[in-house]
């Protein structure tokens, strides 16, 4: 993600001492699909794609922007 927006060098959150899971801050794979289309200039709520008949997300119905690691 170098040169894409982001925060160089920084790290977010925390583990437990076996870093087994996040125990500060945790984000899920949702909020990191939603902050890397957002640094791509797009709306990750408005991407949609029709698959039998329905309509889906690449986030679901989760995902949010992580403001925090953007520069």
């Amino acid at each position: 993600m170098a040169g894409g927006g982001f925060k160089g060098g920084t790290t977010y959150g925390n583990t437990d001492e076996w870093g087994f899971e996040a125990v500060e801050n945790p984000v899920h794979i949702h909020d990191l699909h939603a902050t890397i289309l957002w640094a791509m200039g797009m709306d990750h709520t408005k991407l949609t794609y029709r698959y039998s008949g329905r309509d889906f997300r690449l986030t679901d119905v989760a995902g949010n922007v992580v403001h925090d690691i953007l520069a």
